[in-house]
């Protein structure tokens, strides 16, 4: 009877979680920081053509990609905590902690700060936007490919976590050098990226960032059955025949790459990865991987789209910077979770 009520406690969570899912996705494009008609809006997402030309712009270009891609890093970004958390033990991993984020932070700084906003590679010529999407996703990159070689050199899990944790801190005393000595522009232009923004895929570049999250994604997917037996211990994993030392590594780069991509698009966004693998605990009251890892994904993409939602002032039509907003949503899970362990 127990576990009957458990599935059906289960199934409705999933149910109602893709019900938000989908009504946060319509609520973010029906709803800007332009007034636009909800009969307009449907009009231009059902193709029609007898709207005005700049709201078909602001649907089409702005606010459907901006939901789309808040969608796929909540869930990508939650995913990329959770697999930490099972791998390293340790309930307060996220991507950041590896030192990814400070990576891709670290490249962005050289290009804003250092290069003046551009790279020059022989005859290839970058600047703008794509200098510092190169530089973002080479700088992860680089740190997930370092964390993958040491992998097969440290054996430890803690202390791999302790070498993640000070290539962040090194990375992050360049970037404050770099702070130090560059132009007054060139800090305010490299602050705004590091407050997150999810405007920053547009039409063009969706069907890469989408591709690349949702292969990425179903990639941890199919990851379930051995994080199931780690969860165990990794004795007894290897007592089953995992390879934990492969596993490891697999997600590494899973991680690593998402942590990469979304951060080279949309900027350094806090919190997602730390709390929602806890919010889904909680709701689901299970350490099954099969149930744990989906929901993270749902959940994860239904907080990302309410921050993006929140982010729209109603009062003057503003937009306030995402990592502004993860915070409120994190900070109390994380606390929450931190007095229950010690009451």
């Amino acid at each position: 009877m127990h576990t009957i009520v458990a599935l059906k406690r289960e199934a409705l969570i999933f149910l109602m979680a893709g019900i938000g899912a989908v009504a946060l996705l319509l609520l973010n494009v029906f709803y800007g920081a332009v007034n636009i008609p909800m009969s307009s809006v449907w009009s231009i997402l059902c193709g029609g053509s007898d709207t005005n030309a700049s709201w078909r712009f602001i649907i089409l270009e702005s606010r459907l990609p901006q939901a789309v891609t808040a969608l796929l890093t909540g869930g990508a970004l939650s995913v990329c905590g959770l697999m930490l958390q099972a791998v390293f033990r340790n309930p307060l991993a996220d991507p950041s902690i590896l030192g990814i984020s400070s990576g891709s932070g670290l490249g962005v700084a050289l290009v804003m700060l250092f290069f003046g906003g551009g790279i020059s590679i022989g005859n290839l010529s970058l600047g703008g936007f794509a200098a510092v999407l190169a530089a973002a996703f080479v700088g992860a990159m680089l740190v997930t490919l370092l964390m993958f070689t040491l992998s097969g050199i440290i054996r430890s899990n803690a202390m791999l976590l302790i070498v993640g944790v000070m290539t962040g801190y090194l990375s992050s005393s360049v970037i404050l050098l770099l702070n130090f000595f560059a132009s007054a522009d060139g800090v305010r232009a490299y602050m705004l990226w590091g407050m997150g923004n999810f405007a920053s895929v547009s039409a063009d570049r969706l069907p890469v960032f989408a591709t690349v999250s949702v292969v990425c994604l179903i990639t941890s997917v199919m990851l379930v059955k051995p994080l199931n037996v780690l969860v165990l211990g990794p004795q007894y994993a290897r007592n089953l025949g995992i390879n934990t030392r492969r596993l490891r590594n697999v997600i590494l780069l899973v991680t690593g790459l998402l942590t990469a991509l979304t951060t080279a698009f949309c900027g350094p966004i806090a919190f997602l990865g730390l709390a929602v693998p806890h919010i889904a605990r909680l709701l689901l009251r299970t350490d099954d991987y099969r149930l744990l890892l989906p929901a993270t994904i749902l959940i994860g993409s239904i907080v990302a789209l309410l921050c993006n939602f929140a982010c729209v002032l109603p009062a003057d039509g503003g937009v306030i910077p995402v990592n502004a907003v993860t915070p409120i949503v994190g900070a109390p899970v994380i606390i929450y979770i931190m007095l229950r362990k010690h009451l």
